[in-house]
Order: C-alpha cells, then sequence, then structure tokens
C-alpha cells in the first residue's frame, strides 16, 4: 500500500512539473509575441541617421534622443523634418560636421 502511495505522489508531482513548464512556455510566447509587436515603435536608426515617432514628448526631447543615437558613431544629429501627427516621424541625419553656430533647435 505503501508502494503504491509513493507511485501516485511521484506522478502527480511530475505532472506538476509538466504544467509548470507548459505555463512557463505560455507566458514566454506571449512576452514574445508582445515585444514582436513593439517592433516599429519607438527611435530607430544608425549611422547615417534614424526616424523618432512623433509625440509633443518626443518633439520635445528629439534632439537629446537623436544625438544618443549619433554619439555611438561620433556624428552630430540633425533634425530633417517634423511631422507633428501621431503615427508620423520625426526625422534626423547623422552628419561628421557639428551644426553651424546658431542653427535653430525645434521646441515644442
Amino acid at each position: 500500500m505503501h508502494r503504491k502511495l509513493l507511485a501516485l505522489s511521484r506522478r502527480s508531482s511530475v505532472g506538476a512539473g509538466e504544467r509548470k513548464m507548459k505555463r512557463q512556455a505560455l507566458v514566454l510566447a506571449v512576452l514574445a509575441l508582445a515585444l514582436a509587436s513593439c517592433g516599429v515603435y519607438g527611435p530607430k536608426g544608425n549611422d547615417t541617421g534614424g526616424i523618432i515617432p512623433w509625440s509633443p514628448e518626443a518633439e520635445r526631447d528629439a534632439h537629446l534622443i537623436a544625438q544618443a543615437n549619433c554619439d555611438r558613431f561620433n556624428r552630430y544629429a540633425v533634425i530633417t523634418s517634423i511631422h507633428r501627427v501621431y503615427g508620423d516621424y520625426i526625422a534626423y541625419v547623422c552628419r561628421w560636421d557639428p551644426p553651424p553656430r546658431g542653427t535653430r533647435r525645434f521646441r515644442s
């Protein structure tokens, strides 16, 4: 009788472990799907420039965000266009030469 109870308890613990692993796999899959769907949101850039999704807050900090990207390549950020519509972007380029003194910086 004792052996049967021991065998049953082992089976239930294995079943619980399998359920836990399946639950963890499901949570991981949902998290991966959520992160993959965020691909176009947020600033994107490389050594030639990039884009920042427009929002009033992003417009306020656009030069800092762009310069943070261009700093990785020892370049200077220059904002080239701002489309003030949700879903559009703030575009910038990374230049070798610093912008001339007195260049206007965009502010909201």
